[in-house]
């Protein structure tokens, strides 16, 4: 049989059809059936409607996904891709909205929240896009900044600068064939994100005749953008910490006409209008959606003394990057790689790839505007000219490949397009462990991926070695810590300790009077004071603040002094791993494990500065809620000898076999296989099996070499005269039903009584058929074709079997209405649907495949209609 989808043992799926668009479309069907919660909540959040089923915590993203102005803007994006592209991401969409109710029939999060389903928009992966990716440079940075520049001075803005902001954590590295064992190239690496329930990156494989890919998707994202195995080539990125986003300040004013702003040349006219934010169990609030010629208003108004405008690439060009999606899954060498990535936008990536004949790429890929440099620390005046973009940074910065490449966020390759980066703690001990030695292989990655020493240690204790005046509890800790080993393992007392030592000593830090005014009012929207408390700057930024002399009132060696003798004096500390616990993020605060499993320990190796970065707020909590979002290893000898794992598993749906079924991996650091060898997949086929009063009636998938004979015999009946297939011969029969086996919007069924054949149920998604053109599709309509073997074998037996197949298409499948189109002249089968429940429509004219028409009735039947006909 030709599955569409295969799975291997952790339930990943492994997607095959006829050509890409088939492709995409069995991409969003698929997504739709894992994910559909996670795909329709961010769906939601870049329509800014969230709060109307969240409530009152969803507002603030709401309002500034409206004044960000992102659903316009991943409209406008779509509109401007070529005709190709547009094409093929609408074909994904139109699977999702095919699975999706089948999906949220399985996600409990659905009535949960009663949170009702609505068909997407052909932009909507360019707006989920967005809305994952719009704070991931980290623009509100730039309000901290101009907090501590009013309060503290210009000069104490440095005093914060973390070589580290809270996303950093993404390593990925290249070994060339010469280092490694088998010759040929590896890549490697793990993206850092927070980890969330659903993962935020989904294994999958897309495979047609034009390329068969494996690698790591973006849920609702058709294509692999990130992370990716072609066969020949292979890539990855890491987020380049490049600086692409500009906040304004401006001034705004009502006049009678609406708005205006004052730019370079004057006042100027500035688009406005309201909108309305629904809330469930309150009432709906209104937001004002303004936008300048600098970008949308997303802080203040014409109100309030002055305003911040955003200005970002995608809506200044009109572009996101997607045209190179499709183009990297064609790719099949790093100079494809190369020309792919030449179309991305948002965000910027440092991107390495290898090639099965040599070929090495690092570079940087994405859209950087040239404008003034302070335009990158703070936020600028729109009235200014010098403050204006001057087009977009050409050539960005790209390397050749010279012996092994790493890439960590930090400083390097990408240093002339940002202002911070990583620490380079990782990248250097990344490098380090790689060119200790050769003969690298894929199943060597995870003793890179788990390092767990811990770079950023050193200044802390050797600012411990220098205290005096200590008790001798204080004494012991010291000794100990300076005998330490500096790795964050999970079952260290030491390393615990660091870290008690190093949030006490943030604390007092963040309670100094000196930096008391950063706790301020900022006046800045809710949504971005997670980027203004002080204590969190402080504890990403305490190296630098050890070693600065711009706070010398600060004494910084008494404050580590008493958080030390606060540490010694407690109990002895239980293990890092004790208190280090992964705490995946679910927008629900739902649970990890389903009722009556058994939980599975939590505890965490590594931290934020260590290659296993493990990141909490050190001055907050030691809970871990950033970490690698996937793992993988990339191997360019052998395809099939690569691996990969994510912090949870295939499937979104809590109580799912393949939930959570990778947790214990990724916990212990290890890696999966990657199945490649089709055969020692599992066809994904839908079987159906239920106890009737006809007895037991199995629904179970065609496979039309081995069931020809029995569709020919039926099909050739008298009574099949209105299925339309009597004349046909036996390959012309064949054909067909091989074209829709192997359609990933068409399913052909033979239904068995007590194991014996007795009908014929076709399914087709009717946005994929002619009887999409003649009636409103709804999202997850299907429709279906029913023959019943000639000579039914009892009294009411069609009548029974479709109390069967109707609770199999309602039901089981979740499909909300089923459409049907008999020939308009088979009387009696319309009289049989009218009596099953069926809402009969109109007779019209469907365009047949062969460029024939046939004239129908059609009918509708949803779940409720089928209840009514049953208790009639």
């Amino acid at each position: 049989m030709n599955a569409k989808v295969h799975r291997d043992a952790q339930g990943v799926p492994h997607l095959r059809a006829g050509d890409p668009l088939a492709l995409a479309y069995l991409q969003g069907l698929n997504v739709a059936a894992d994910r559909a919660w996670q795909i329709e909540l961010e769906r939601r959040r870049y329509l800014g409607t969230t709060a109307a089923f969240l409530g009152p915590e969803g507002v603030a993203w709401d309002a500034f996904a409206r004044q960000a102005r992102l659903a316009d803007t991943a409209e406008r994006c779509l509109q401007s891709l070529d005709d190709g592209t547009r094409e093929w991401i609408e074909a994904y969409v139109a699977g999702v909205n095919h699975g999706l109710p089948g999906g949220a029939a399985r996600a409990p999060e659905f009535a949960a929240t009663g949170l009702t389903l609505q068909e997407w928009e052909p932009w909507a992966p360019l707006g989920i896009w967005m809305a994952v990716h719009i704070l991931f440079a980290g623009f509100p940075t730039k309000l901290w900044r101009e907090q501590v520049a009013r309060k503290l001075g210009d000069a104490a803005i440095d005093v914060f600068t973390s070589e580290g902001p809270r996303t950093a954590g993404s390593n990925g590295w290249l070994i060339p064939g010469e280092h490694t064992a088998t010759g040929a190239a590896l890549i490697a690496g793990d993206p850092h994100r927070y980890i969330e329930s659903p993962g935020v990156y989904q294994q999958i494989r897309l495979a047609c005749p034009e390329y068969d890919v494996i690698g790591l998707a973006v849920p609702g994202i058709p294509g692999i953008a990130h992370f990716g195995h072609a066969g020949d080539v292979a890539w990855a990125i890491t987020n380049a910490m490049a600086d692409y986003q500009d906040l304004y300040r401006e001034q705004l004013r009502r006049t009678a006409d609406g708005v205006e702003a004052l730019g370079p040349d004057g006042w100027e006219p500035a688009t406005a209008h309201t909108e309305s934010v629904a809330i469930a169990g309150r009432d709906a609030v209104q937001v004002e959606v303004i936008e300048t010629a600098r970008g949308p208003v997303i802080a203040g108004g014409p109100d309030d003394d002055h305003a911040v405008s955003l200005r970002y690439p995608p809506r200044v060009s009109g572009q996101i990057g997607f045209d190179a999606l499709p183009k990297l899954l064609q790719a099949t060498t790093v100079g494809d790689v190369d020309e792919a990535v030449g179309h991305w936008v948002e965000p910027v990536n440092v991107v390495l790839a290898a090639d099965t004949v040599g070929g090495l790429l690092h570079r940087t890929a994405g859209l950087v505007p040239r404008r003034h440099p302070a335009n990158r620390l703070r936020v600028v005046p729109a009235w200014d000219s010098a403050h204006a973009w001057r087009g977009w940074e050409d050539d960005l910065p790209r390397a050749a490949v010279d012996g092994i490449a790493v890439m960590a966020n930090a400083r390097e390759l990408a240093e002339p397009l940002g202002v911070e980066f990583a620490a380079p703690h990782r990248s250097r001990r990344i490098r380090e462990l790689l060119t200790a030695r050769d003969g690298w292989t894929a199943d060597d990655m995870p003793t890179i991926h788990t390092d767990t020493w811990l770079g950023s240690a050193g200044q802390l204790l050797d600012r411990l070695a220098t205290l005096a005046d200590l008790s001798p509890e204080a004494v012991d800790l010291r000794d100990s810590l300076q005998r330490w080993d500096r790795r964050m393992d999970a079952t260290s007392t030491t390393a615990s300790s660091y870290a008690a030592i190093r949030k006490a000593l943030c604390r007092r830090i963040a309670d100094h009077p000196v930096l008391a005014p950063l706790d301020d009012d900022s006046g800045c929207p809710d949504l971005f004071l997670p980027w203004l408390d002080p204590l969190t700057h402080i504890s990403f930024a305490l190296e630098n603040l050890l070693a600065t002399d711009l706070l010398p009132s600060i004494d910084f060696d008494d404050l580590l002094r008493g958080a030390l003798e606060d540490v010694a004096a407690k109990a002895p500390r239980g293990p890092w791993g004790e208190t280090h616990q992964l705490s995946p993020l679910h927008m629900l605060r739902g649970p990890l494990f389903a009722p009556g499993e058994e939980p599975i320990d939590l505890a965490l190796s590594g931290d934020h500065h260590c290659v296993m970065s493990t990141s909490s707020l050190p001055g907050i909590t030691d809970v871990c809620i950033r970490s690698s979002a996937a793992r993988f290893a990339w191997d360019l000898a052998d395809r099939s000898n690569s691996r990969w794992i994510v912090p949870l598993g295939a499937s979104g749906v809590l109580g799912d076999p393949h939930h959570h079924d990778q947790l214990p991996l990724w916990l212990r650091g290890e890696l999966a296989p990657i199945v490649t060898d089709w055969d020692q997949l599992t066809p994904d086929v839908t079987e159906f099996e239920q106890e009737s009063p006809l007895g037991r009636i199995r629904i179970v998938p065609v496979v039309p070499e081995r069931d020809l004979d029995l569709i020919v015999g039926w099909v050739h009946a008298e009574r099949a005269r209105f299925w339309g297939m009597t004349e046909l011969s036996r390959d012309e029969v064949l054909g067909i039903y091989t074209f829709l086996d192997a359609a990933p919007t068409h399913h052909v069924y033979l239904i068995h009584l007590d194991d014996v054949p007795v009908a014929l149920f076709q399914t087709y998604d009717p946005q994929a058929d002619p009887v999409g053109e003649v009636y409103p599709v709804q999202p997850g309509d299907i429709g279906t074709h029913i023959l019943i073997a000639p000579g039914d074998p009892r009294p009411g037996f069609t009548g029974r079997l479709f109390d069967v197949l109707f609770g199999f298409l309602l039901g089981h499948l979740g499909h909300p209405r089923v459409v049907v189109e008999p020939d308009a002249r088979n009387a009696k089968a319309v009289a049989r649907l009218e009596r099953t429940g069926f809402e009969l429509g109109p007779e019209v004219e469907i365009r047949q495949h062969d460029e024939t028409s046939k004239r129908a009735r059609l009918a509708l039947l949803t779940a409720a209609g089928y209840r009514a006909s049953q208790l009639g």
